[in-house]
């Protein structure tokens, strides 16, 4: 059903297939005009975007507006797999900026989101200030880091020697690469269940993308001879005069016990003719951290990742558990979606949760980012209270809330969308 912007010049509508090239198009431009490979196009416009998903703005004949959202399945603290909207390709025409287009699109999407019956909303945001007046707000972090390999060591733990890794072609293994990610999912909140075609991502291997480095390699760790991880990853050996200088680029990792793990970073370590080794957005936990010799040699660096937005406040606090037993009222503002405004009560442990509306006396006033930035337990409440964003309205409800928010481990996003 068409939708017509206020000022009547244009036309907010969900696209059709023949709009496609004129809608990835604007999107391109609003990225700054780079083209993308043609196997790059087809996977997004054949098999990953979902047309009835997606709505454009049309000014007459041209697309000046793109948003659309997959339909992800998120883990969330105690192991759940929650319906979520994973809001992306969102781009408008510089011609029209400051119209309200952008607002109009986040308006219908979250219309939309709520009468798909998925309680959030989630991002990976181009401008971090963009999103908050919708509701958004930062939930996950990554590291990243470019580690001196030639100075840096690696304390690894017992079991590791006895992990075996062989080579494989990335494509010849990724059946097995995925049955290893899929047993991961469940234990870290903020991880994605692999969606179909999303497989076939991590094996994009343009060659302008390398930056002089290797095509894509991998390694497939076995502990008792069967598959326990796998590391893809490039090679850009280098020469100066004082010899080789050569970096091992990470593209993704995962394993399934801690020494699987290690022997994957240990062979990163030690890679010949390198010298470095540089990763991006791992978690910000990640055991490596704890187990090498000169943390300042590895130029960590801290980042935002996922974006949270509760569509519906009820559904989502009751779709996770909580690492302590909490009962608690909350006093949430939500201008955008108001029908999340008022008063919600939580009570819930690590069995399972309720969160419904109430008139009992709040414990605690914030506004729906709040409740977006601790969802996933990488953000807590005493630290957006310390910071003004939350309100203590009963004594003691921050610090019991706060501890019942929190996560054994830290939430992290696997890759982009």
């Amino acid at each position: 059903m068409a939708h017509h912007l206020p000022d009547g010049a244009t036309e907010l509508r969900v696209l059709r297939r023949d709009d496609w090239d004129q809608w990835h198009g604007n999107l391109m431009r609003a990225f700054g005009g780079a083209e993308e490979s043609a196997e790059v196009v087809a996977l997004w416009r054949d098999e990953l975007v979902d047309v009835d998903r997606a709505l454009g703005v049309w000014d007459g004949d041209r697309c000046v507006g793109s948003a659309g959202a997959y339909a992800f399945r998120l883990t969330v603290p105690g192991g759940a797999s929650v319906p979520v909207a994973g809001v992306t390709l969102v781009g408008v025409a510089a011609t029209h900026r400051r119209r309200g287009v952008l607002t109009s699109m986040m308006r219908r999407q979250l219309d939309d989101v709520r009468s798909w019956g998925e309680p959030l909303a989630v991002l990976t945001a181009s401008e971090p200030a963009i999103y908050g007046r919708f509701g958004y707000a930062q939930a996950t972090f990554g590291i990243s880091a470019e580690i001196d390999t030639g100075r840096v060591t690696l304390s690894v733990p017992d079991g590791t020697d006895a992990v075996r890794l062989r080579y494989e072609r990335p494509a010849d293994v990724l059946d097995v690469c995925e049955a290893v990610y899929a047993r991961t999912v469940p234990a870290r909140a903020g991880m994605l269940a692999r969606q179909p075609g999303w497989e076939r991502v991590g094996l994009l291997d343009p060659e302008r993308d390398r930056d002089g480095a290797s095509p894509l390699q991998c390694v497939v760790a076995e502990r008792d001879g069967e598959p326990a991880g796998y590391a893809r990853f490039r090679v850009a050996v280098r020469w100066t005069d004082a010899g080789h200088d050569g970096q091992v680029v990470l593209q993704d990792l995962a394993a399934l016990d801690p020494a699987t793990e290690a022997a994957l970073w240990r062979f990163l370590f030690g890679i010949d003719l390198t010298t470095s080794l540089k990763v991006r957005g791992r978690p910000v936990d990640e055991a490596w951290q704890f187990q090498v010799s000169d943390i300042r040699r590895c130029r960590l660096r801290l980042r935002d990742s996922l974006y949270v937005r509760l569509v519906e406040v009820g559904a989502a606090l009751a779709a996770r558990t909580y690492q302590a037993p909490v009962d608690v009222v909350f006093e949430v503002e939500d201008a955008f979606c108001p029908w999340n405004a008022g008063r919600w009560r939580l009570t819930g442990d690590a069995k399972g949760a309720s969160c419904v509306r109430t008139t009992d006396a709040a414990d605690l006033a914030l506004s729906v980012r709040e409740l977006g930035a601790v969802y996933l337990g990488g953000v807590s409440l005493a630290a957006l209270a310390a910071a003004g964003r939350v309100r203590e309205l009963r004594q003691g409800s921050l610090a019991e809330a706060s501890s019942a928010f929190g996560g054994l481990v830290a939430p992290w996003l696997p890759h982009g969308f």
